[in-house]
């Protein structure tokens, strides 16, 4: 019988690259895992269920040994308030930046080999 992979990480804490605002980083699920980007303010359950829409979700925010880890926000379904702060996914408010317009993908580079011969 084999044992599962140990988990790795929880949380990390970074900053959005476009608006500078500090964020928390994770893959979030056990096989399909969703790659989570929430801003790093601690809200309270009810606030951030209200926060909530279709294309932003909230998260469950628990402390453990290794240091913070986000799970899928199930406790709203339970009777009672849950204990744990939530965090809300992040929606950055920075504007987009420009377009270069001489920004484009450089030429394919032919590889030195004879036509019909792979290479590793």
């Amino acid at each position: 019988m084999t044992r599962p992979p140990a988990r790795r990480g929880g949380a990390q804490q970074s900053r959005c690259p476009r608006c500078r605002r500090p964020v928390l980083r994770q893959l979030v699920g056990q096989h399909a895992a969703v790659g989570v980007v929430a801003d790093a303010e601690h809200l309270a359950p009810a606030a951030a269920y209200a926060l909530r829409t279709e294309n932003r979700l909230d998260w469950c925010l628990r402390q453990t040994r290794s240091g913070l880890d986000l799970r899928w926000a199930d406790c709203h379904r339970r009777a009672g308030e849950c204990p744990h702060p939530h965090v809300i996914d992040h929606e950055c408010t920075a504007p987009a930046a420009p377009v270069q317009p001489g920004a484009h993908r450089p030429a394919r580079i032919p590889t030195p080999v004879p036509a019909g011969q792979l290479t590793l």
